[in-house]
């Protein structure tokens, strides 16, 4: 008799699918390898040229942009 679909068999370690699951990230891994000297320059020109930085609030900032001067006038 097979078992149905709403029977819990458990919720063990499934050891098949984890060393599946780690052959295929080493496969990975090693196909991938060669693009790095690609991959690592094209990032660092997108963060110099096309990437902006986040504006960072601070109190000054807001100080400045409300007009107010530093002896509270």
């Amino acid at each position: 008799m097979s078992t149905k679909v709403a029977d819990s068999t458990g919720y063990g370690p499934n050891r098949q699918m984890s060393v599946f699951g780690y052959i295929m990230a080493g496969v990975m891994v090693i196909i991938l390898l060669p693009l790095l000297p690609v991959v690592i320059p094209a990032y660092v020109l997108w963060r110099v040229f096309v990437a902006e930085e986040p504006v960072e609030r601070s109190f000054e900032t807001w100080r400045r942009d409300s007009g107010r001067s530093r002896n509270g006038s």
